[in-house]
């Protein structure tokens, strides 16, 4: 069973309601009207509803059944307004969250707030930070976890893998790492991966010496200590943590060592760089980045994405709003 099938499997009738913010973008609207028609989610688009008709006419897409929310005129904009207060604990007077949720970024990670609608998916239009900066400011990150993390799932054939943190951190202290080992493990559940955690290091069991290895050395005993029934190791080279006979003969007794299955990268530059070579050279494909740590899934596309990049980015949300 393939990656997406799976995932339609668990999804399918449980009504997981799905906002879009850029509800007036086609591409938006057409994986939506897919989406609502194969029983997957329950998409709720924002926007001016003369224009997603319009373009829904155009393009012509099934919306029937489908909600849609114009902002603008929206019934219960005050309530919405008093819990955004409410939420920043007066870092934000009325004046401003009015202004603010004027943005749909902020209106769809309200929706969520407010258990209006289950889960995001946004950035098709809006920059990365449009749709991060609500997030944590609203949703905010899950208990125990000091921030948020974006993880690849690297898929070819048979063969798959988690790869973090390859899109938010630029650097992780020990802790930060840890927690992101954590994260990417839940992640790994929800793709029905058996999660084998290796924290990356150019050092495999101290085999160099140096601060950076220390902290992934560090990071790997605070993930150990807490989850001690998850098989987490480091610090790992990656051919250790990835090719048997090596793994056996640099790290003997580990039980990831040569058998991982989730790479937690020591920061930003090494993660996206290794996530882009196995899609470049290695030939994998690259799904994400998928948000980690918040307290409800929000999910962010890439401004280049097809129709196709959205039907799946909202399947994998409806995923991770499963109870």
């Amino acid at each position: 069973m393939d990656l997406f099938t799976g995932l339609a499997s668990k999804v399918k009738g449980q009504n997981k309601r799905v906002v879009f913010p850029e509800g007036e973008d086609e591409r938006v609207l057409g994986a939506a009207s897919r989406l609502k028609k194969d029983g997957l989610v329950e998409p709720v688009l924002l926007g001016n509803t003369a224009k997603i008709n319009e373009v829904s006419a155009q393009n012509k897409f099934d919306l029937t059944g489908i909600e849609i929310i114009d902002p603008a005129t929206y019934d219960d904009k005050q309530a919405m307004i008093d819990s955004l207060v409410e939420r920043r604990k007066g870092k934000t007077t009325p004046e401003q969250a009015a202004q603010m949720i004027g943005d749909v970024s902020y209106f769809g990670t309200m929706l969520v707030y407010m258990n209006k609608v289950d889960a995001m998916v946004s950035g098709a239009v809006h920059a990365t930070g449009d749709t991060v900066r609500p997030a944590l400011q609203i949703i905010k990150t899950k208990p125990g976890n000091s921030r948020i993390s974006g993880a690849f799932i690297m898929e070819k054939g048979d063969e798959r893998y988690v790869f973090a943190d390859c899109a938010i951190n630029i650097e992780l202290g020990a802790q930060e790492m840890a927690e992101v080992a954590l994260q990417s493990a839940e992640t790994a559940q929800l793709f029905d991966i058996d999660p084998k955690v290796a924290l990356l290091s150019f050092s495999t069991k101290g085999s160099a010496k140096a601060d950076v290895v220390t902290k992934v050395a560090e990071a790997t005993e605070i993930a150990q200590g807490l989850a001690p029934n998850l098989p987490i190791d480091g610090e790992l080279q990656f051919d250790a943590a990835f090719v048997p006979s090596v793994g056996e003969r640099k790290a003997p007794g580990s039980k990831v060592a040569g058998h991982a299955n989730v790479f937690v990268f020591p920061d930003l530059q090494s993660g996206n760089i290794g996530y882009k070579i196995a899609q470049r050279f290695g030939g994998f494909e690259a799904i994400g980045p998928i948000l980690q740590g918040l307290n409800a899934p929000i999910s962010d596309l890439s401004r280049g994405a097809s129709e196709e990049d959205v039907y799946k980015v909202a399947l994998i949300t409806a995923a991770q709003a499963l109870d």
